[in-house]
């Protein structure tokens, strides 16, 4: 099994609380930095930073995450997560819940290989190619 795992900055539980309500997804754990055992202790202004987070999908697939130190943070590039909707007014709609506030790359429409596709960058810095595959694809 493939999990995509992300890191934020500082925005992983607002991201997943989004995703939540636009992909119909249950957030199974929000750890936080202050939930820590005692002997790793939470750097200083980072207790409510999120340390983990996993999110199970209608589909079967989960999502992970955290909030990533600003050391350690580097803006997603390379890659998009790729969301499959079998219905197209229903991946439409995702499309648009996932770039409202961000940018939108590719516009949702159809193409050659799907009945619908688009590709956005959210709000929170993440890259999204939503796809309906066409019949046999």
């Amino acid at each position: 099994m493939l999990n995509p795992y992300l890191f934020y900055q500082d925005t992983c539980e607002a991201a997943f609380n989004y995703y939540a309500k636009v992909l119909g997804g249950r957030i199974d754990a929000m750890m936080r930095s202050s939930d820590a055992p005692p002997e790793v202790p939470a750097a200083p202004g980072r207790e409510k930073m999120i340390m983990h987070a996993r999110m199970s999908l209608p589909d079967g697939s989960v999502l992970m995450a955290s909030d990533a130190p600003a050391e350690h943070f580097h803006k997603p590039q390379g890659f998009s997560i790729s969301l499959t909707v079998k219905d197209p007014a229903d991946g439409e709609r995702k499309f648009n819940a996932l770039a409202d506030g961000g940018s939108v790359t590719m516009p949702f429409g159809k193409t050659f290989w799907a009945k619908g596709f688009g590709m956005c960058v959210d709000k929170f810095g993440i890259p999204w190619m939503v796809n309906c595959p066409a019949e046999g694809m």
